[in-house]
């Protein structure tokens, strides 16, 4: 139970991050890099958005302890349908009903995911074999990161970035909290956790907020839940293995279906001195 309660304020935290980082981006002069999060660091706004970001990312860290690694993304994945929720209601977003159809799509591949979870504990990934097997694709997302003008490569991009972030977790998490800043994987996690929160800043400003946030939480949750079951030993629940074939199928489609509809954002060009 309380991995699940973790989870839930996890999802809530998120959406509160999104939505503030989403206002703040737009109104924030068109960048990339460390340039532009540089530049977002000064807003109150997006000060919030992250706040709500951390506070998810340790919820989200708790609920890794005993939670696989398919269920914790997909309900971290719920909050950008909360996030959505809000901005139309309170803020005056308009959503396409493309984006609403893909949203409800992935919502109900999330949800297959989730019913087929069982609670387990992570396998430890070895330090040198984390740096190099997490730490090269790490290193093409920040070259992604630094040279992509479209929407979905840099979205995509970050969805690696956290689910490195994820992956390191999962290992992690059940560790004691006063040995893990000695840990030097924790580390490499939040070094991707910051390439991930600056492609997110870059694909909030490239298009629609909604297919940003979808298509990165969409192939997170692909990556981490493949991981989860290749190497760190998440398990399904018995008989419910072709619910985690149909719940990974539903968010990649949804994730083609969204970079067929997501609308370019025309920005004006980036001196190179502002890429980081």
């Amino acid at each position: 139970m309380p991995g699940y309660l973790a989870l839930a304020a996890a999802t809530a935290m998120y959406a509160l991050g999104i939505v503030a980082q989403t206002v703040a981006a737009r109104r924030a002069a068109p960048g990339r890099g460390f340039g532009l999060l540089a530049r977002l660091a000064a807003d109150r706004l997006y000060l919030l958005g992250f706040t709500g970001q951390v506070g998810g990312f340790a919820l989200a860290f708790l609920a890794r302890a005993e939670l696989p690694l398919y269920l914790v993304q997909a309900g971290s994945s719920c909050a950008v349908g909360v996030a959505t929720a809000f901005g139309v209601l309170a803020l005056g977003w308009r959503v396409r009903p493309v984006e609403v159809a893909v949203l409800v799509a992935m919502a109900l591949g999330l949800v297959l995911l989730a019913g087929a979870a069982a609670s387990s504990v992570a396998a430890d990934i070895p330090t040198g074999i984390g740096f190099l097997v997490l730490g090269l694709p790490l290193v093409a997302v920040f070259a992604v990161s630094r040279r992509a003008t479209g929407l979905m490569p840099i979205a995509i991009a970050a969805g690696v970035a956290y689910a490195v972030v994820a992956v390191v977790g999962r290992s992690l998490a059940d560790e004691p909290l006063p040995e893990l800043p000695l840990r030097p994987l924790l580390w490499l996690m939040v070094a991707a956790a910051l390439v991930g929160q600056t492609c997110l800043a870059v694909a909030l400003q490239r298009g629609s907020a909604t297919s940003a946030v979808a298509t990165m939480d969409s192939v997170t949750v692909v990556v981490t839940s493949a991981v989860g079951l290749l190497v760190l030993g998440d398990r399904i629940t018995p008989g419910r293995e072709w619910w985690v074939a149909a719940g990974v199928g539903l968010v990649v489609l949804g994730v083609l279906v969204l970079g067929r509809a997501a609308r370019p954002v025309a920005t004006p060009a980036v001196p190179d001195r502002e890429a980081v």
